[in-house]
Parts: structure tokens; sequence; C-alpha cells
């Protein structure tokens, strides 16, 4: 498994720049404890419903949606400015080999817990004798 991206340390210099308004809302922290890798994610203003959690062919992709519906409360407001964010919100990762069925998520204050367990890296090497 690997979580880290596979690219040059430095370029993460660029992704403040270059990172699309879907992955600004959703800033995580990753880091791996007792076996086992770990993400935090702040989702603030999202709740439970609006949130899935999606692992597939080696990814986790974690999505968040809330939709600006006009309600009756919102009837006759003249907004001066709106500055909550509505709309889709994605972030995947790439973990490889993993066991599905082991990832344990929880949502809690605006807080998305993730746990991933490492899966024992099988020794997939042969060396070859050259004739």
């Amino acid at each position: 498994m690997d979580l880290i991206p596979r690219k040059f340390y430095l370029d993460d210099i660029f992704d403040d720049f270059l990172s699309t308004r879907k992955e600004q809302g959703m800033r995580c922290d990753i880091y791996e404890k007792g076996g086992d890798y770990h993400i935090e994610m702040d989702i603030p203003g999202f709740s439970k419903e609006d949130i899935s959690v999606e692992a597939k062919e080696g990814y986790l992709t974690i999505r968040a949606e809330k939709n600006n519906s006009v309600n009756e409360e919102d009837e006759g407001k003249n907004y001066i400015r709106r500055e909550r964010t509505y709309g889709k919100y994605e972030r995947s990762f790439y973990l490889g080999d993993l066991d599905q069925d082991k990832i344990h998520a929880e949502f809690n204050n605006g807080m998305l817990k993730i746990t991933v367990p490492k899966k024992a890296e099988v020794d997939n090497k042969k060396v070859i004798e050259i004739q």
C-alpha cells in the first residue's frame, strides 16, 4: 500500500496553487500508526448522510455533497454575501491491494476518520537465473 503519491515531494508546493475547488474543501492528514494507515479529513458543515466512502480497484474515494436547495426559509431573503459552500467534493487515494472488509470509517463533529489496515506484504520477487 502506498498513500504517498508517486511524485517528487517538492511537487506539494504547487498543490495549493493547482488544486481544484473540489479538493480545497477536503483537506486531510494521513499517518501510519499501529500497523494501520489513518486518514483524518475535515468536512465541516456536512452531515454523515452527505458523505460516502468507497473502496474500489485499489482506490479509496471520499465524496461529500450538499445541495443548495431553496426552501421556505430562504424566501424573501436578500443575501448580501454567501460564503457557505454547496456542491460536490471528492478526493481519491491510491492504496493498492487492500482488504476492503476491514476499512473502518467514522464521522463526528465535522471530522471523518478512516482506518485502513495494512495488508501483509508478500514478496512477489523472483530471481531469474541467467543462462
